[in-house]
């Protein structure tokens, strides 16, 4: 995504407005260094901005087979 400048936001205003509302994608503005975001909060990807971490250290299908059947111990 790339920042445009407070006068062409100005000049096509409500064309960039209703495109952010029906696409999702947000638009930057570039003003004195700072870049200013204006987005749609109902279709931002909470997901997008999330770091892959990776926290196992084996491999995942080891843990999906594990029997906690004895661990287990039921609400009586």
């Amino acid at each position: 995504m790339q920042a445009i400048t407070p006068s062409a936001f100005r000049r096509d205003i409500y064309n960039l407005l209703d495109k952010v509302i029906n696409t999702g994608v947000p638009i930057e503005i570039k003003r004195k260094g700072k870049v200013l975001r204006i987005i749609n909060p109902e279709k931002v990807d909470v997901f997008s901005n999330m770091k892959q971490r990776d926290i196992l250290n084996c491999d995942p299908e080891e843990i999906t087979h594990i029997d906690w059947s004895k661990e287990w111990k039921p609400n009586i």
